[in-house]
């Protein structure tokens, strides 16, 4: 067995690695011309077998084009990312979440500045380990429906703070519905923040009807000490000037009817 082994072994020694190149040069000439090898070779190439193409191609020929191709750099574009740079894209990715999700507690409700709001670590770019060097550089926005898919950082975060900490606070994470929060999402980052930009006119008209509405319920508490426990406004003063924009607006826009219905307790029926 073990003398089988060995001729075996022998028999087919000339095809070690070592003789790679020898043998692939004695092939081409094979399919070159067959009688230009030696007839124990010519019988081996015979035996092998076919895969059903006319002519096979020289493999110094295969190998060189290869060779070509990594040599020419305009075939092929390839760059290594920077670890550092892929974990400071997903830290921007992290950031604009955190405006969405806390970005309300930061908003600016108060006009006066009564109100010292607290800090809300979550909205700092160093809570991300973004320092102001990275201000200059240019992220993928992800989901950020801005319009681009990369900004600069610096840009970026004006943006977000426009967005979700100007006059208005925009809290929807909570939704449970996704596609219902992705369309508060998309309205109010596709605009950022132009859209609450009011005229100095209509801004004197939301403040007259705010004023007449809160004179109005102050007045009917006074009258009415029912009143003073039922109807109290508790902030939905501003439920009335918002409803009469949307009447307004739906009227521009071809509405004819519109019905309202409410509680009983603190209906603003008073403040018409």
């Amino acid at each position: 067995m073990q003398n089988g082994a060995m001729k075996a072994w022998l028999d087919s020694s000339y095809l070690a690695g070592a003789n790679q190149s020898y043998i692939e040069q004695l092939y081409e000439d094979y399919l070159t011309d067959p009688d230009s090898v030696d007839l124990s070779w010519k019988e081996i190439f015979q035996q092998l077998p076919t895969i059903g193409l006319k002519s096979e191609q020289f493999h110094s020929q295969t190998r060189d084009y290869f060779r070509r191709l990594a040599k020419d750099p305009s075939r092929f574009n390839l760059s290594l990312n920077d670890p550092d740079t892929d974990a400071k894209q997903v830290k921007v990715l992290q950031m604009i979440n955190a405006f969405r999700f806390r970005g309300h507690q930061q908003a600016n409700l108060d006009p006066l500045g009564l109100w010292k709001q607290d800090a809300v670590p979550d909205l700092e770019p160093s809570y991300h380990n973004l320092t102001e060097e990275d201000f200059d550089q240019t992220f993928n926005v992800g989901s950020f429906a801005i319009g681009k898919e990369t900004m600069k950082l610096s840009d970026l975060y004006q943006a977000l703070k426009q967005t979700y900490c100007g006059s208005i606070g925009a809290e929807y994470m909570h939704i449970t519905n996704t596609e219902e929060k992705r369309w508060i999402q998309q309205r109010l980052e596709s605009v950022v923040g132009s859209a609450f930009l009011y005229s100095r006119r209509k801004n004197r008209r939301f403040l007259r009807e705010l004023t007449a509405a809160e004179g109005a319920g102050a007045l009917s508490g006074e009258q009415n000490s029912l009143a003073r426990n039922a109807s109290h406004w508790k902030g939905g003063d501003a439920l009335v000037p918002m409803l009469k924009e949307l009447i307004r607006h739906a009227g521009k826009n071809g509405t004819r009817e519109a019905v309202l219905g409410m509680a009983h307790r603190g209906r603003p029926e008073r403040a018409d």
